[in-house]
């Protein structure tokens, strides 16, 4: 009832940018511009939680960038979801051009190489949250945002789907005013694939997908139970040309750097199989975007 009820006032009252305040628009184009006005770079939390992969991030969690997300999840500004969808479907490109690139061993080409190309589909796997916090919002937000980042990569001719296979198998503390190692030990096992859940992914390339990440626990053990559940995991190039600098354009250097799961040194036999080629969110902490940690 709650999310019907947002859906109707969100059509028939007067709406303020979600950034800035501005009237008579649900996200003014300088907020826009700071949403999803760059390219998506690869970011790392600090401590960098075992089994975390790589993780593609449109924004910096700050300002109008903050305040968009928690209208959009807390406030049920559900206009929203297109802007961040948008701002989360660079970070999908970017993960795909990273592992097309380190499938070639050669440096990522545009920001739409490698997004299901070949017939070979993306399967978008969203981050759950605890079905309590569905029911108080009214609506499961990553979700929302998930579907509308697939939608917006359809329209450029990508094959993608929406996977939501990945439940919560026990109560977790939330997680606010947690540190970095109580949120790891908070979300350490908390997480499985639904009954039947790896079908939906069979022959796809998974890429995991949030609105944030802070200390990056939430997609570490989203990762480690698709690794329980059979999904392969492929780590790809570093970013060494990057630098972590949010204000360029990222670049790959090195060459490939590969690991996969549970073997090393091959991808699965003619590369058919399910595989994690990394993750990506709307937004990541500042600090996260500030040192190259390769």
């Amino acid at each position: 009832m709650r999310g019907w009820w947002q859906e109707i006032t969100g059509l028939v009252l007067p709406v303020a940018c979600a950034g800035c305040g501005r009237p008579r628009t649900v996200l003014c184009d300088a907020c826009t511009r700071t949403l999803h006005g760059r390219q998506p770079v690869r970011v790392r939390p600090e401590p960098e939680p075992a089994g975390l992969p790589a993780v593609r991030a449109a924004a910096p969690y700050a300002d109008a960038v903050r305040a968009a997300l928690l209208a959009h999840k807390e406030r049920g500004a559900l206009a929203l979801a297109a802007p961040l969808g948008t701002a989360l479907a660079g970070g999908v490109r970017a993960a795909a051009a990273g592992r097309t690139a380190a499938s070639r061993g050669t440096v990522a080409g545009g920001a739409g190489e490698g997004v299901g190309v070949g017939g070979r589909p993306l399967a978008l796997v969203p981050v759950p949250s605890a079905r309590r916090a569905v029911r108080a919002r009214g609506h499961d937000a990553v979700r929302r945002v998930a579907v509308a980042a697939a939608r917006e990569l359809r329209r450029g001719g990508a094959a993608v789907r929406v996977a939501p296979v990945l439940r919560q198998r026990r109560a977790v503390a939330d997680q606010a005013g947690l540190d970095a190692r109580q949120r790891q030990a908070n979300m350490a096992g908390a997480l499985e694939v639904l009954p039947g859940g790896v079908r939906l992914l069979e022959g796809a390339r998974v890429v995991l997908v949030d609105d944030l990440m802070t200390t990056g626990a939430s997609l570490a053990e989203a990762a480690r139970a698709l690794d329980e559940a059979g999904v392969v995991r492929v780590s790809g190039v570093t970013d060494a040309g990057n630098g972590g600098d949010f204000r360029g354009v990222p670049g790959t250097s090195g060459g490939p750097d590969m690991t996969f799961g549970p073997g090393r040194g091959e991808l699965p036999r003619g590369d058919h199989g399910t595989v994690l080629i990394g993750a990506a969110v709307v937004a990541a902490s500042p600090k996260a975007f500030g040192i190259n940690r390769n």
